[in-house]
Parts: structure tokens; sequence; C-alpha cells
């Protein structure tokens, strides 16, 4: 159990598709006390958690004392996605894993913010799938955040989502190894052939008698498989399949123009799972619609031969691209 997250219980809750269950609903909360500081809202990426910063953060490279989104300054609070076993508590997990949407985990959000009293956010920030979840965010609450941040994601699933994450759900449900084969699958998701080029150049590791592509793959799927269960996976993968911001809307720009937020786009070049090209056509429609509203509107891009996972590596650009807004 990790002693750092505090809960806030939501009993029969109703999900967007009628079933009702309770949800334990874990976060945690860096810098300054609530109230004593702007607030700044972090939702994770699949494989992530509410550990968004410290010692051993996964984001601490941006988020901490000194950094970007400096923790003396802003108040952090980041939720985990109900379901994702962070807490290492199997009563949490949920046997059906298409319970949720990312509409519904939106909601749980919003509901958590409600009971601690939080109805103004200078930034809500998510990356990958808790981008996704970011925008849903600012859809159900339009005039909540000051600014929204979305880094490599996107506002919907588009077809190749879906498709990867059905292969996804199809290991996940067959093999006989699931989260390591599956892991090993979205790996190929997340970088390039160029990144894989760059890393390996087709070296053998001796000692194992295998190229180091192999043994590397072999590395992500063991070391997932020791901190995710089957359930967890199986379930944040399909909510990365639902995103769609424009479900109960005509069109894209009926569902975004009540947004009040100034709107924060950060793409990365070689992304193949949220392409530059669907970024960009998200950009334009913005921009025509805001031209009338007056809301900020900017997009930066990420230059990478790594694919999908630069913005867990190309940080000095990522800085540069948000040091604007929280300073």
């Amino acid at each position: 159990m990790n002693q750092h997250l505090s809960y806030i219980s939501i009993e029969n809750y109703t999900t967007y598709a009628g079933e009702t269950t309770n949800v334990s609903l874990s976060y945690q909360v860096f810098g300054p006390a609530l109230g004593k500081a702007p607030i700044v809202l972090i939702t994770h990426a699949l494989t992530g958690n509410s550990q968004v910063s410290g010692p051993n953060g996964w984001w601490n490279i941006l988020v901490d004392q000194g950094k970007v989104i400096d923790t003396d300054r802003y108040t952090v609070v980041a939720f985990d996605i109900p379901g994702n076993g962070f807490d290492g508590n199997p009563d949490h997990l949920f046997s059906n894993y298409r319970i949720f949407t990312a509409k519904d985990i939106a909601r749980l959000i919003a509901k958590g913010l409600d009971e601690l009293k939080i109805d103004k956010l200078f930034a809500n920030v998510g990356g990958s799938l808790g981008g996704g979840i970011a925008w849903e965010l600012s859809i159900l609450r339009p005039t909540l955040a000051k600014n929204l941040v979305v880094v490599a994601t996107d506002w919907k699933a588009t077809d190749w989502v879906i498709a990867n994450t059905l292969i996804q759900e199809n290991i996940l449900l067959n093999s006989s190894n699931a989260l390591h084969d599956a892991r090993m699958h979205a790996m190929l998701m997340y970088r390039t052939p160029e990144s894989f080029t760059m890393k390996f150049n087709r070296t053998v590791n001796e000692s194992l008698g295998m190229f180091n592509i192999v043994s590397w793959l072999n590395y992500h799927g063991k070391k997932l498989g020791e901190r995710f269960t089957l359930s967890s996976y199986k379930q944040l993968n399909y909510i990365l399949s639902t995103i769609d911001i424009s479900k109960g809307f005509n069109n894209f720009k009926e569902a975004i123009y009540p947004v009040s937020a100034d709107i924060h786009i950060v793409s990365v070049d070689s992304d193949a799972l949220f392409t530059l090209k669907e970024d960009k056509e998200t950009v334009r429609q913005l921009r025509e619609i805001r031209q009338r509203t007056g809301q900020k509107v900017t997009h930066q891009v990420i230059r990478s031969i790594h694919g999908h996972d630069a913005f867990l590596i190309e940080y000095d650009q990522l800085d540069n691209f948000l040091y604007p807004i929280f300073e």
C-alpha cells in the first residue's frame, strides 16, 4: 500500500454505460497545501500513476521544486485512474475491464475535485491517455481551468488508436504470457524504426545470445508484469480506445466552443499513435473558433526520432514549451 495516497470514496457511481459501482479514488498532493497556491491538475498516462513528483515521480524532471511546474509555486494534484492498481489493494480493482470510459474517468476526477473543494485550476495537464482525459474534463467543466495543456495526445481515439488497442486487448485475452507480450507489442507503438536503429543498430548481447532489441523488449515485458495487474492493463487499454470529446455533440467544434481555457497542444513529429497531422487539424479548427472568442491556442512540436515516447525523453524541448505557460 502506498503510504502517500489519500482517498475519496465515491459510492453508487453510475457509469455512462449504466453500471453502478463504488469507487475508491486515490490521489496525491504535492507542494503547498490546497488553498495556498494556484492548482495544477496532472492526469497520468496508461502505465503511469499519481506519483508525478518526488524522488520516484515519473514526471519529476518537469514537476518538482525548481522545475518548470514548480512545487514551490504551484499545488499539484494527481489522481490515479481508478483500477490502475497503484495502491496495491486488490479490492480497488474491477473485474469488468470495460466498466469505465475516458468520460467516466473525467467525471470521477471532477467529483474528486468537488470533494476537495477545488473549483478553479491554473492548469489542467495530461500526456497521452492522461491528455485525452484532460480534454474530456475540459468539456465536462468548461470554465474549470485557465490553461488546458495536452501533450502527445488527441481529443479522440482515431481508427489507428482503436485498431492498436484492439490488438492489445486480444493479446491480453489470449496470450499465455499476456502482460509481457502486450507490453512488447505496445513498445512498437510508442517508438519508431529509426529510434530502434539509433539505440540498437542490430547489436547482439553475446552473453544472452540474442539481439539487444530482443532483450530490451523482454525486459520491458517483464518489468510491466512486476508492477501491473492484468485487469488494470486491460482496463486502461480499453479506456484509451474510448477518448472522444465530441460524443454527445454534433461535432468537435460544438463540444469545444464553451471551453474558456487557453489551449496549449504539444505534439511529437514522429508520433505514430497520436499523429502530428491530426493535431494540426485540431489546431486549425480551434483557431477558426477562437478568432471569434479570443482565447489563446498554441501549438508546439517536439522534434524527435523516438515517436510517441518522446514526451518522456525529450525533456529539454518539453520544458521550453511549458515554461511560458507556468512562468
